[in-house]
């Protein structure tokens, strides 16, 4: 893992910071895991646009990625690391030894030509193996967790993420989440063992707004320059407007709780994130 800096042999590389790259084996994708993948451009059915700041950038093919590691007992050889135009985190491509290809988020050591495997019992806590928080020893990183069994990885999935199982009482375990928050969930989800690939990522620079046109974002209107009738943060002579920083419908920023206290999910959370 490793990022590169230009030289600036042009303005848009000055200040650019890349990834190395270094633990992509290939760049060839498997074309039977490939779907396309439609882009709306922040409009809707009538073509009104719904959502800012959206539109353009490259056309992409989306991996199909097994969240659920369902196939339980099968080994599976490590064939690829790949990158993914549609996550931070990279990609390995995987052999099972029934002759089935399947793509999952690669976890930071994992090596091509390694063997891992997902299961509930008689199965390594090794880095890429999938087990239920049950059998995963307590201290151990992980990624890729559930939230509920049979789900899918929906938490910590994301370049360098990584949760920490804490303690287990009775049916629940105790993890610490990205966020800082500590959260009860039920013992028989399924996790992966280690940190989310491509940690790296949060250094890159992109070095020129047009990189980020390339990824679909078109550029963004800050709130304090719109005139009153657009913003609660507009108008004003000068620099002068402002105020309490909010959104555009008046919901305050910047450490206001917007969460439920009605919230059905509220008992399963031990410590909220940290403001």
């Amino acid at each position: 893992m490793s990022v590169r800096k230009l030289k600036p042999i042009t303005p848009g590389q000055r200040f650019r910071v890349v990834n190395g790259f270094d633990a992509i084996t290939t760049d060839k994708p498997e074309k039977s895991l490939l779907a396309p993948k439609k882009r709306s451009g922040g409009r809707n059915s009538q073509g009104k646009m719904t959502m800012r700041y959206k539109g353009g950038g490259h056309k992409r093919k989306y991996r199909i990625i097994d969240f659920k590691r369902c196939k339980h007992g099968i080994p599976a050889e490590v064939k690829t690391i790949e990158y993914d135009p549609n996550r931070s985190a990279f990609i390995a491509l995987l052999n099972y030894q029934d002759g089935e290809k399947r793509y999952v988020i690669a976890q930071n050591g994992l090596q091509v030509g390694q063997n891992i495997v997902s299961g509930n019992e008689g199965i390594a806590p090794e880095i890429g193996n999938a087990m239920p928080l049950s059998q995963i020893p307590l201290g151990t990183i992980i990624s890729c967790v559930e939230l509920r069994p049979g789900q899918g990885a929906v938490m910590a999935r994301s370049a360098g993420a990584f949760a920490q199982l804490m303690a287990r009482d009775g049916k629940f375990a105790t993890i610490k989440l990205p966020s800082g928050e500590t959260r009860l969930v039920l013992a028989n989800c399924m996790a992966t063992i280690g940190v989310v690939s491509n940690s790296d990522h949060q250094l890159l620079v992109s070095g020129k707004a047009g990189r980020t046109r390339w990824l679909g974002r078109r550029p963004r209107t800050r709130p304090v320059v719109m005139n009153p009738v657009d913003h609660p943060m507009g108008g004003g002579e000068g620099k002068s407007s402002g105020g309490h920083p909010r959104s555009r419908n008046g919901i305050p920023a910047k450490g206001y709780r917007t969460r439920s206290k009605t919230k059905a999910s509220n008992k399963y959370i031990v410590e909220r994130r940290k403001k």
